[in-house]
């Protein structure tokens, strides 16, 4: 895992928490990992129905068992901050 948040950072590539119950296959020593290494995080629920949007929380619990805030997770910027990340990527790219 190590490997892969080397590339991720290097090509700012973001990781992401899937909050699906039966995924979940990123978990919180692998999210603080990626944090602590400046890997943009990502918390999803891979739905494809309303209801399963519930399963966000999962996600969350992920991130704060990982020690992330706010300001770690891309999702969760407002639109400044999120478009000031993106254009970091393209200029690694």
């Amino acid at each position: 895992m190590n490997e892969i948040l080397k590339v991720a950072r290097e090509t700012g590539t973001a990781i992401e928490i899937n909050a699906y119950p039966l995924r979940l296959d990123l978990n919180d020593l692998y999210a603080k990992m990626a944090k602590e290494m400046g890997v943009p995080i990502v918390i999803s629920t891979d739905t494809h129905i309303t209801s399963q949007f519930e399963y966000m929380s999962y996600g969350v619990s992920i991130a704060k068992r990982g020690w992330l805030e706010k300001k770690d997770i891309l999702n969760t910027m407002n639109y400044d901050a999120l478009i000031k990340a993106l254009k970091r990527k393209r200029l690694k790219a």
